[in-house]
């Protein structure tokens, strides 16, 4: 159904760039207005994340909501996953079009609904309906990624991606708090609409141009394509269901580890097991025991992202607590390491040389192995003997092996996928990367709330977190192997 398009895109580019240049890239030919697109709705969505934190806790004062304040991040996240899976049944069944529109559509009403709440039950559905465009967004947006461009490409557009978080991670929870005491929180969310509307225009031509190959390939001048296969979830509504169990559990591992009790706790152990009720329907099979094929990045990215954040977590805790830093000099590590992920992205995006695919193993291995040594290294400094300044970098370290890493399993991914599963293969990525998260950050939030209560000391239980974060990430060092095409 989209061979044909991504073909005659590419085919356009490379005609184009030769004439002109030589070269193909990603901001040349047919596919510079793609690329700028898709990094504007990127670099939106990222400062969405980073900057509205900063401004929900006074929207909630001023719309006399601070009781439902929890609401406002739960609700985001149940239809986000939500939005994810169905971004990817319906990518697979009538392109990426369709979701790549729907997003846009939600996005932007979720921010209009949110920056012109009355009340706070209109904030919540505004995140609520942001929640699910940003789902729709991300997963659409993979799947444009593995129809529109050559694998020569995907490196440097995910080296790209990873850029496109720099500047929202240092200036947007800034640029938020500024604008939430002086002039409005309303307009951290009103005032990303014009950004959006502009990636939405540059994006109008890739979206005519998968509708006409649709349409081309639907309309009796190819093959129809085969019956699909029921899934085991019962088709859309059983995986929607799914991935509601998904959310559920996610939310509840959420609550457990920063508000633990016993309710809580319990609530949580039943939301674990939601959660593998859900997972066992919407990863693909051998995900658990990193079967080569798309399942083998897709249990990876998952041990990468539960390794890089549940140490994350603690960082600039750990600094404030055990060394007495101020708030900004123990979030520096973060920006120092979001720098360092967008070097090491760029490293991943450069031309290999002899095997790629040994080359692209040997990135994931490399970045799995220094996440490990820097969460070793995170391990050695939160105890109070040890200069604090030693967190910058150990966690720079981090986030270069993160992102040597991340981009890596995402272009492995679309490599060995194909276009009937690359839909649910891409959401099955990020569901990968949010679950293990939660559930490693979940846990970490548990151990701090003991600390918190003198059950436990600050440095038994940070050391523990990043200990257990370093095997993790270790174990996936040592499987890292297994991230080749079935043979």
């Amino acid at each position: 159904m989209t061979s044909e398009f991504s073909g005659d895109l590419y085919a356009a580019t490379e005609r184009e760039d030769r004439h002109s240049t030589g070269q193909v890239g990603i901001f040349r030919g047919a596919l510079r207005a793609t690329s700028i697109g898709i990094l504007i709705l990127i670099t939106i969505i990222a400062f969405e994340a980073m900057a509205v934190a900063a401004a929900l806790p006074t929207a909630a004062k001023d719309l006399h909501g601070l009781g439902a304040y929890g609401w406002a991040f739960t609700g985001f996240l149940i239809a986000n996953v939500v939005g994810m899976v169905l971004a990817g049944q319906v990518s697979d069944s009538r392109g990426p079009r369709v979701p790549l529109a729907a997003g846009l559509v939600a996005f932007v009403t979720g921010l209009v609904l949110a920056g012109a709440a009355p009340w706070m039950t209109m904030l919540v559905a505004g995140r609520v309906v942001q929640g699910l465009g940003g789902g729709l967004l991300i997963t659409a947006s993979y799947v444009v990624i593995g129809e529109s461009y050559p694998e020569a490409l995907r490196p440097k557009l995910f080296a790209a991606i990873s850029s496109a978080w720099i500047v929202p991670s240092l200036i947007g929870p800034l640029v938020s708090g500024v604008l939430a005491q002086h002039v409005s929180w309303r307009w951290v969310f009103l005032g990303l609409v014009p950004f959006v509307l502009a990636g939405c225009a540059l994006l109008v031509p890739t979206l005519r141009a998968m509708r006409s190959a649709h349409v081309h390939t639907g309309g009796g001048l190819a093959d129809p394509p085969p019956p699909a296969t029921p899934s085991p979830a019962g088709g859309p509504p059983g995986r929607v269901l799914h991935a509601l169990a998904v959310a559920a559990g996610i939310a509840a591992l959420e609550q457990a580890g920063q508000h633990p009790s016993p309710l809580s706790i319990a609530l949580g152990v039943l939301g674990l097991a939601a959660l593998l009720w859900g997972l066992h329907t919407l990863l693909p099979a051998g995900t658990v025991t990193v079967r080569p094929g798309p399942s083998a990045p897709i249990a990876l990215r998952g041990l990468l992202a539960g390794a890089f954040f549940g140490v994350e977590s603690i960082v600039p805790l750990s600094m404030t607590v055990q060394h007495g830093y101020g708030a900004t000099a123990a979030g520096l590590p973060l920006a120092i390491s979001g720098l360092a992920w967008s070097v090491g992205s760029y490293v991943q995006s450069r031309d290999p040389k002899g095997d790629e695919e040994r080359h692209r193993i040997r990135l994931v291995r490399s970045g799995l192995s220094l996440i490990a040594c820097a969460a070793v290294l995170v391990a050695i400094v939160v105890h109070p003997g040890v200069p604090g300044w030693l967190m910058y970098p150990s966690w720079c370290v981090a986030g270069f092996g993160a992102g040597l890493s991340m981009s890596t399993v995402s272009v492995l991914l679309l490599k060995y996928t194909n276009d009937d599963d690359r839909g649910t293969d891409s959401a099955a990525l990020q569901l990968s990367d949010a679950t293990v998260s939660a559930f490693t950050t979940g846990i970490g939030g548990v151990l701090v709330a003991a600390a918190a209560r003198a059950s436990i000391g600050y440095t038994a239980a940070f050391t523990a977190i990043a200990l257990a974060m370093a095997a993790v990430a270790a174990c996936g060092a040592a499987v890292s192997g297994r991230v080749h095409a079935p043979r």
